[in-house]
Parts: structure tokens; C-alpha cells; sequence
């Protein structure tokens, strides 16, 4: 199962104008990767994500998983915000379950049992399950958030700045839950994340894809990550692939931010 992301565009009304924010986007997101797209605010990063989930229509081009056009949202494509989207009236645990029972209607009443508790265990939140979201941390909320698109058994999985509200320690949790989950024990075959963070990026990703402001392409560089998983938070840094990932992603921001002052 593979994204085929084929010479998208879309544009918004500015100022009456129209403003094309994802300029000939083509690129591919292969089973087992994890890709994250940075760049600057408004380069089209979260519009993209949004394409891929079927939440916004591009205006042109074409967006396919494993061979089917991406029209609408799917249970096969599950997406994780900055905010956490919580009902707040339910409990962690009901809040699991009611998003997999929305998504999930041929299910039994038992595999959406076992999989709620299943994921939730994994984040650590099977002894909060009853509490409600203003009863727990932030950081919490967004754990339950993360079981909750586990639990739906995606294919695909869309993170949209997941961790940016969630201070360092907090954050850095979240992260190894997350490809825990993802590598070991989950449907889910790919994974795309939205991240305005550098190093966030290289630690978590396959491949970086680089998006600039108009008017030259949005995607203006894709960059590997050629290190081993699992990757270890304190020692990556050391590593020379590492610091050459980092170093060529702050010359391309800079790039663009140059670019913008001088138009």
C-alpha cells in the first residue's frame, strides 16, 4: 500500500485573489515509511495532510492509496491534530470507543473492547481510563488521543504537529509511544507528520520532504534519513548522517526565508 500524490494543486481566495498554496505537488509515500513534510508557516504543510486524509480537495492532480482515489475521509486514513479533539463529556476510555465505533460499524462489540484496551494499556492510560479529559494532563489527552487512531486499525496514519503543544519531557514520550505502536504493534503501514521541528523530523523520519512559500514549487527537496531503527534520542545526535540531515534542512529554511524577505 503506497500514497500517489500526482501533480496536485490548490489554491485559497486571498484578498479576493486566489493564492496557490500546494503548487504541483508529485511525490509518493511507500508501506513502512514514515515521512515528515517541514517547511515555514503557510508553505502547504497541514493543506497537504488535509488532502491525504480527505478533508480538503486538491484543484488539480490526483491523490491515490493503494491504487484508489482518495475522495473523503476513511477509516483507513486516521489523523492525529495539535489540539487534542477529545469529547469532553466522555470518558478516555468512551472516547476510544466511540470514535472506533463510528469508524469501524462491522466491528463486535468485543474487537472494539479488546482493541480500546489494547492501545490504550500501550499508552499507558488503562488506569485513567475512566477519568475525563479536563481530569488529565495535556500530555495525557494527547495519548489517549494517539489510542484513538491506533485503535481504528488505520492503514495510514496523518499527524498534523501532534507533539507541539507538549513540553520537552512529555513530548519525548509521545514519540516513543508512537513508533512503538507503529513499528510493533499496529495495522497501520504508513505514517505522514506534519513538524515545524528539525530534529523531531530526523529522529522519527524515513524521509523529510522540504516545502517552500510561492511561487516556485511547494516541494522544493526530499531528503533521506539514512539511519537504523530504532533510534536512540540521546545518541542520534552523534551521528554523522544525523548532523548532515540537520544541516542541509537549516540551509534550505534559511534559503527560503531569505527568498521571502528579498521579494
Amino acid at each position: 500500500m503506497s500514497f500517489e500524490i500526482s501533480h496536485v494543486w490548490k489554491s485559497f481566495l486571498h484578498k479576493r485573489e486566489a493564492q496557490a498554496v500546494l503548487r504541483d505537488v508529485t511525490m509518493t509515500v511507500d508501506p513502512g515509511e514514515f515521512v515528515s513534510l517541514i517547511g515555514h508557516s503557510g508553505c502547504g504543510k497541514s493543506t497537504l495532510l488535509n488532502a491525504l486524509g480527505g478533508l480538503t480537495a486538491p484543484d488539480a492532480g490526483a491523490i491515490t492509496l493503494d491504487g484508489e482515489a482518495v475522495t473523503g475521509p476513511s477509516p483507513d486514513r486516521a489523523m492525529v491534530f495539535q489540539s487534542y479533539s477529545l469529547l469532553p463529556m466522555l470518558s478516555l476510555v468512551r472516547n476510544v470507543e466511540a470514535a472506533v465505533k463510528s469508524a469501524r460499524r462491522d466491528w463486535s462489540r468485543e474487537r472494539v473492547t479488546a482493541g480500546t484496551e489494547k492501545y490504550l494499556r500501550a499508552v499507558g492510560l488503562w488506569e485513567a481510563k475512566d477519568k475525563k479529559p479536563h481530569q488529565v494532563s495535556g500530555g495525557m489527552q494527547q495519548r489517549c488521543a494517539v489510542a484513538r487512531a491506533f485503535a481504528v486499525e488505520p492503514r495510514a496514519l496523518l499527524l498534523d504537529e501532534p507533539f507541539g503543544a507538549l513540553d520537552a519531557l512529555t513530548r519525548s514520550r509521545l514519540q516513543g509511544h508512537l513508533v512503538d505502536l507503529w513499528t510493533n504493534d499496529s495495522e497501520t503501514e504508513l505514517v505522514v507528520m506534519v513538524t515545524h521541528g528539525i530534529d523531531e523530523a530526523i529522529l522519527l523520519s524515513d524521509r523529510i520532504v522540504v516545502m517552500s512559500n510561492p511561487p516556485g514549487p511547494s516541494v522544493c527537496e526530499v531528503i533521506p534519513v539514512d539511519i537504523s531503527r530504532p533510534r536512540d534520542r540521546v545518541s542520534i545526535v552523534d551521528h554523522p548522517e544525523f548532523r548532515a540531515v540537520q544541516e542541509r534542512l537549516l540551509a534550505l529554511l534559511r534559503r527560503d526565508d531569505q527568498r521571502q524577505e528579498a521579494a
